[in-house]
């Protein structure tokens, strides 16, 4: 349960339908989730983080997909249920296959074992590592 009240669209302020609008023509969708009518309880918050997604979502360098992917990946490492679910369902509809979401999180459980043991080890950076090459 969300610790504050979700925001409908029919109840939302002016400043709030803005974002909403937006959100939708962006994702191409008629609906709003959950987590921006939370945010909606505080309307800086809500325009700062959509404006902030939009633009670190966008096409650039990296496909979609790969930007989805890294978005699960850092979910299911943080443990945020609801961001799992909702980056789950966008990396399928950008072509994620069942079989690319179980080596990504065969990479994610690799990455957080070696990465405790390495911390846990204190294990000194190789020199090669910290010299980029031209």
């Amino acid at each position: 349960m969300a610790t504050v009240k979700l925001i409908e669209y029919g109840r939302a302020s002016a400043e709030v339908r803005a974002v909403y609008d937006d959100i939708m023509a962006t994702r191409k969708t008629d609906w709003i989730n959950n987590f921006w009518k939370a945010l909606a309880s505080h309307p800086p918050t809500l325009r700062r983080t959509w404006e902030s997604v939009k633009a670190v979502m966008a096409p650039g360098a990296l496909d979609p997909l790969t930007k989805e992917l890294l978005y699960v990946a850092i979910s299911a490492t943080n443990g945020c249920d609801y961001c799992i679910a909702s980056h789950t369902a966008s990396a399928r509809r950008q072509g994620m296959t069942d079989e690319m979401l179980g080596e990504l999180m065969a990479v994610v459980g690799m990455a957080n074992e070696t990465n405790r043991l390495a911390n846990g080890y204190q294990v000194e950076i190789d020199e090669a590592f910290r010299t980029a090459p031209s």
